[in-house]
């Protein structure tokens, strides 16, 4: 029976072994950086596909592009969502215009979307713009 959970580093995308009883913010044993800092953490396929097989804990990803007004609205939304739902989950930014290979794969048809991943399987999909308090409320009735 393990009491620690791995979590990946937003930093340098190493994988820590953290204790599930530690308090306070742990730090990447690689590079040194807290391993959660309260934001979203934008990522390419490489650093999407890691923490969705690496994190223990359920991972928000918010799938946007810059053109789209609806993502620009929800996108300091997203941020504040992340400064109440760290550290029981990892909130991502992927860029459908940039990874657009992510937004074919996992079929995003509109933006901004919300994806809900657990143990690397989407649980959750939620698209249009939303607030934080929305964000924070559908999140947690996903059993986070």
């Amino acid at each position: 029976m393990s009491d620690a959970l791995h979590i990946v580093c937003p930093h340098c995308t190493a994988v820590n072994r953290v204790p599930s009883e530690r308090s306070g913010t742990p730090n990447c044993g690689k590079c040194h950086r807290p391993l959660f800092e309260g934001k979203p953490v934008e990522v390419d396929e490489a650093a999407f596909r890691k923490h969705l097989s690496h994190d223990e804990v359920p991972v928000l990803v918010d799938f946007w592009a810059p053109w789209c007004g609806p993502c620009k609205m929800m996108a300091p939304e997203f941020v504040k969502a992340a400064a109440q739902l760290e550290p029981r989950v990892r909130l991502l930014k992927v860029d459908t215009d940039v990874q657009q290979s992510l937004g074919a794969h996992y079929n995003i048809r509109s933006i901004p979307t919300l994806a809900l991943f657990r143990g690397g399987r989407e649980v959750a999909r939620q698209a249009g713009a939303m607030h934080a308090a929305g964000i924070v409320q559908w999140t947690r009735s996903h059993g986070v």
